[in-house]
């Protein structure tokens, strides 16, 4: 299973927001698209879809910036994926009413070990917060601050470098 550039995105600004809050500053739509080489436009669109879905608050004008919506603590990774993925149909057969198009059903057992297999990872990352995933090292090391991404690394993760 890989998840989407949507939930990648997602995933990076809620840390990239809580590494900031423990730094004691408010980030930016144009920092956070600058430092990762993601189109601003298209971050645009996953932030203001994180401020609708109750993920953070926004501050416009001067002295604004993203601030998460809950403390990092509270935000468990597997209700972000839940929330950012539109689609765990891992096979086609576990699409609602598509059991009557598949041959092998009812004996086969494929679906069935699909979804337990999805939940155990969805119940792993449950386990996990935001808080876990920003410690005070990532902080101290100053991961809210890093460098912008090279065009190498954008190539590897799939992003386009943002023009101008």
């Amino acid at each position: 299973m890989r998840l989407t550039l949507w939930t990648d995105y997602s995933l990076r600004v809620l840390m990239h927001c809580a590494a900031g809050e423990a730094a004691g500053r408010r980030v930016t739509i144009a920092d956070m698209a600058r430092l990762h080489g993601i189109s601003r436009h298209h971050l645009t669109k996953v932030v203001v879809a994180l401020v609708h879905g109750g993920w953070l608050q926004g501050q416009r004008g001067r002295g604004g910036g993203l601030r998460l919506a809950r403390a990092p603590a509270d935000i468990r990774i597997g209700d972000v994926i839940r929330w950012a993925e539109c689609d765990f149909q891992l096979v086609a057969c576990m699409a609602p009413g598509a059991s009557q198009a598949c041959l092998l059903m009812p004996g086969c057992r494929l679906r069935g070990a699909l979804h337990e297999a999805l939940q155990a990872y969805l119940a792993v990352l449950d386990g996990y917060t935001l808080a876990d995933l920003t410690t005070d090292e990532t902080v101290a090391t100053g991961w809210h601050t890093l460098v912008p991404m090279s065009p190498q690394l954008a190539a590897v993760n799939g992003v386009q470098k943002p023009a101008g």
